[in-house]
């Protein structure tokens, strides 16, 4: 077998084979296959698509070209959740806890945030002392006994998706269907839980802009996660503005910490439930509605909150923040931007925020930057608020007072004024399983 062939049949619009996709994968992640044919491969399923069962073996073969994790010491159903990124986006930290309380144990690799997106290891390194790199077995350990663990990626997880998104990221290929689903799912499957929830985001402050793309998206993940042997669920939800009001990553536990403590956003607790219940109906093969029902009791009950923090307690993290939220570390500097304008907030440019919140520190350009934990954006008015002129639209939370004008400028452009209220767009656009 041949690459050249390989490449040869995938641009004249042919199938490839198991065969010929474990070949490549194989080839290119052990460094046998060169970048200039795996460019040239790339470009050619960018233009020519792959069927579903070509994006399914991709997905296998990237899922099992390096590290996977055995979960079965993992007592009972093992659920987890995925979502494609977003400004604000911390219901991992409210989901998680409440499965957990549920009776569903979730053993959860995450990522680091990149861009105008945030990453849920870098809010759980926001909290003192939390170890997100632990051992195999301390992991497994801890799962079983609070019925929760979240750690971070392992750096050999999936090292095909790896060698081959930074390969596409240079040569105009990651907007093709075939290649985002098999980068996102490769990982999930090597991560080996018994189900998955996605959040596929919609929005200006997502990957997906439009709900077409974002439904799109959705089904052939779902499609692609069956394929594997999965059983998967997808809620397509708004992102055209943040979720709750706290942006980076100190500001966004509290605000989690808030919505288990029974308060907290409506938007974020709509969302973070909703999750909630599909993971558990997926692992207990229980209707949706009763599912919620337990879910919003465990919170109701605190069991969710205490899952939570007896998860940070064995991950080495300090819990008397976290119980007492007036403790947690708060950023140095903070400024208002207030609103020169009076009007309707018609529409937020979400991933504009985000960027907003990189330049405070809170994000990174480079997976090896360093992150400022405190920086971040409180809201305090979003899309479909009246403003009057001089009110406050933020505040602005940096260790660094100079890095407040280039991020107020970013985060003033972001947003359109107008007369009319807009109308409220759903949180929950869709569910597809």
């Amino acid at each position: 077998m041949r690459i050249y062939d390989i490449i040869k049949k995938k641009r004249d619009g042919h199938s490839l084979s198991k065969e010929e996709i474990d070949f490549f994968v194989k080839g290119y992640t052990v460094g046998d296959i060169p970048d200039y044919q795996m460019s040239a491969l790339l470009m050619a399923v960018f233009l020519r698509g792959m069927t579903h069962e070509e994006t399914v073996a991709l997905t296998m073969a990237m899922a099992r070209s390096g590290e996977t994790v055995d979960l079965s010491a993992v007592d009972g159903p093992k659920a987890d959740k995925h979502s494609t990124g977003g400004v604000g986006d911390k219901t991992t930290l409210i989901v998680a806890p409440i499965v957990a309380a549920c009776g569903v144990k979730v053993a959860k690799m995450s990522g680091k945030g990149l861009g105008h997106t945030g990453g849920t290891v870098d809010k759980l390194e926001s909290i003192e002392g939390y170890k997100t790199s632990i051992s195999r077995e301390r992991f497994i350990e801890i799962a079983n006994k609070v019925g929760l663990s979240v750690i971070g990626q392992s750096g050999n997880l999936a090292p095909a998706d790896k060698k081959i998104y930074a390969l596409r990221d240079v040569t105009a290929t990651v907007e093709s269907l075939p290649l985002i689903v098999s980068s996102i799912m490769s990982k999930k499957i090597a991560v080996g839980a018994d189900c998955i929830a996605l959040d596929v985001k919609a929005g200006s402050g997502s990957f997906c802009k439009t709900r077409e793309e974002a439904a799109n998206l959705a089904k052939e993940l779902v499609a692609v996660g069956k394929g594997a042997g999965k059983s998967v669920c997808a809620l397509i939800t708004d992102m055209d503005i943040p979720l709750g009001y706290a942006i980076g990553n100190s500001l966004e536990v509290i605000e989690a910490l808030e919505v288990l403590s029974g308060g907290g956003p409506r938007d974020l607790q709509e969302v973070s439930l909703a999750l909630a219940a599909s993971m558990l109906q997926l692992a207990l093969k229980n209707s949706y509605e009763a599912c919620l029902a337990v879910a919003q009791e465990a919170i109701r009950s605190g069991k969710a909150k205490e899952r939570l923090l007896a998860m940070v307690k064995e991950h080495g993290g300090r819990t008397d923040i976290l119980a007492n939220i007036g403790l947690f570390p708060r950023a140095a500097y903070t400024t208002e931007i207030r609103s020169a304008q009076e009007g309707y907030i018609t529409h937020m440019n979400t991933e504009s925020l985000g960027v907003a919140s990189l330049l405070l520190g809170a994000g990174r350009i480079k997976k090896e930057d360093s992150i400022d934990y405190l920086a971040g954006i409180t809201l305090c008015k979003k899309t479909g608020d009246y403003v009057r002129q001089g009110d406050v639209l933020a505040i602005l939370h940096a260790s660094d007072p100079v890095k407040f004008r280039e991020a107020q400028a970013t985060f003033i452009h972001a947003l359109d004024f107008g007369t009319c209220r807009p109308v409220p767009a759903p949180l929950i656009i869709d569910r597809i399983c």
